[in-house]
């Protein structure tokens, strides 16, 4: 099967709020010291590799890992592109999931507490994708995004794989765009924060 496009998923670097436990959503919520230095140790890696565009969420934890791999792609244009943020929280942002269950009780999933549906958050990152397909047919396209976000994404594109549910904080993911089926070639790897003991 031919492959489109390739585009590689790699989540922000750890925040404050990642540690409480809180959900961010479209909180704009800054890396800590250990996030940046996560940021740090994806980019070495990556910069061992070849990509020819660079995209990223707006939010500040996104853009700042972005940047951080930027710095070793010399020439390589850097986009920031809004589809890509996390989903939006609603009521559920800055709280952690006791704050949650003490407020709403066990059956707060099933609450309208403004939290983005799935069905716009998987629409938006197929439209990205879409227009990446036309965008850089052949080329090999960085997206820096967020946890909720990927997840989503990356089951949309490649459902018939049973995954796993987590997307650890500067995760490497790695999704062939294909004409037939898409292939996910690599999932949720941090090797890299072994390999360069940043953290």
């Amino acid at each position: 099967m031919f492959c489109l496009t390739t585009i590689g998923f790699v989540r922000h670097g750890v925040t404050a709020w990642n540690k409480e436990g809180r959900a961010q959503g479209s909180s704009d919520i800054p890396l800590d010291d250990e996030g940046i230095a996560m940021a740090e140790s994806v980019a070495k890696r990556l910069a061992e590799e070849q990509w020819d565009v660079i995209y990223t969420s707006p939010l500040i934890r996104a853009k700042k890992t972005a940047e951080i791999i930027a710095e070793s792609h010399s020439g390589v244009s850097l986009l920031e592109d809004n589809r890509l943020r996390e989903f939006g929280g609603g009521q559920i942002e800055g709280t952690t999931e006791v704050e949650r269950l003490a407020k709403w009780g066990q059956s707060w999933r099933e609450l309208e507490l403004g939290v983005e549906p799935n069905e716009e958050i998987i629409s938006r990152g197929i439209a990205f994708i879409e227009d990446m397909k036309v965008a850089h047919v052949g080329q090999r396209v960085l997206v820096v995004s967020h946890g909720g976000f990927i997840k989503r994404l990356i089951g949309a594109l490649v459902p018939e794989e049973d995954l796993g549910e987590k997307v650890d904080n500067t995760s490497l993911t790695i999704v062939e765009l294909r004409d037939e089926v898409n292939l996910c070639s690599l999932y949720n790897c941090t090797k890299h924060l072994e390999l360069y003991n940043k953290i």
